[in-house]
């Protein structure tokens, strides 16, 4: 199989195990976006750092997918979790389905999604796709398979995406309940995978847990734990899709 995987981080922080790993060679940047790639036995693969928040994800998702035409786009970082999900700061988190948790109208009487508002964010294939979208069953399923494997717990399941993180219990409380029960929150997801489902390329978005939803209170936070877990579990996930490389002591 050979095949070009797109991995795309909002900072350098988030990507720098794997380009140590995988010698990544810079190359021009793309719409302003660093960007460095590394041949593996099974293919390309092509790291980006987008910046932080959705805008910078979708516009260098877009450049990404024009510009290498990749097979499969994979979004990491860190994310905070919602205390009811189980989940403690270094676990692991694979999405099912990403939310664009704060898009839409609010109202006197609540929130409205773009559902609601009967207005679809994107048509692809003949569905029509609003606030919620699907990442690819397949590649997640070889992703959980593997932490089995592994004997590396990895909970898969709703991701919010959102401009403005929880900084407050009352908040995180107000979005578990309303989106039913999601994982975790963070700022690009959403739309890395929107971006792919208008291209027609597979996503898989896998992120560690580097806080809790709760009260802001960064003495609380362990970012690195976080990423090291993520780029570590899927430089494990890479080469299981067809080479076996040694990863550089970190």
């Amino acid at each position: 199989m050979s095949e070009t995987i797109v991995i795309t981080a909002a900072t350098h922080t988030e990507l720098s195990l794997m380009l140590r790993s995988l010698g990544g060679r810079t190359v021009e940047t793309a719409g302003g976006f660093p960007i460095w790639e590394s041949d593996i036995a099974a293919g390309r693969i092509v790291m980006a750092v987008t910046g932080m928040g959705k805008i910078n994800a979708a516009a260098a998702a877009a450049v990404l997918c024009e510009r290498f035409r990749p097979e499969l786009i994979i979004n990491t970082g860190c994310a905070g979790a919602f205390p009811e999900s189980g989940l403690t700061v270094g676990d692991l988190a694979l999405a099912g389905v990403e939310i664009a948790a704060d898009e839409g109208v609010l109202t006197s009487t609540g929130w409205l999604s773009y559902e609601g508002i009967g207005i679809a964010a994107v048509e692809s294939q003949g569905r029509r796709y609003f606030n919620e979208f699907p990442l690819s069953p397949a590649v997640a399923r070889q992703a959980l398979s593997l932490a089995v494997e592994l004997g590396d717990p990895l909970s898969c399941g709703t991701f919010l995406t959102v401009s403005t993180c929880s900084g407050t219990v009352a908040r995180g409380r107000e979005l578990y309940e309303r989106f039913g029960a999601p994982l975790c929150e963070n700022m690009e997801g959403a739309a890395v995978v929107q971006v792919a489902l208008r291209y027609g390329v597979e996503a898989l978005e896998l992120r560690g847990v580097s806080n809790l939803v709760e009260e802001r209170n960064l003495s609380r936070w362990n970012i690195p734990l976080a990423v090291e877990r993520s780029q570590l579990f899927l430089l494990k996930f890479i080469a299981s899709r067809g080479k076996e490389y040694s990863i550089c002591p970190t």
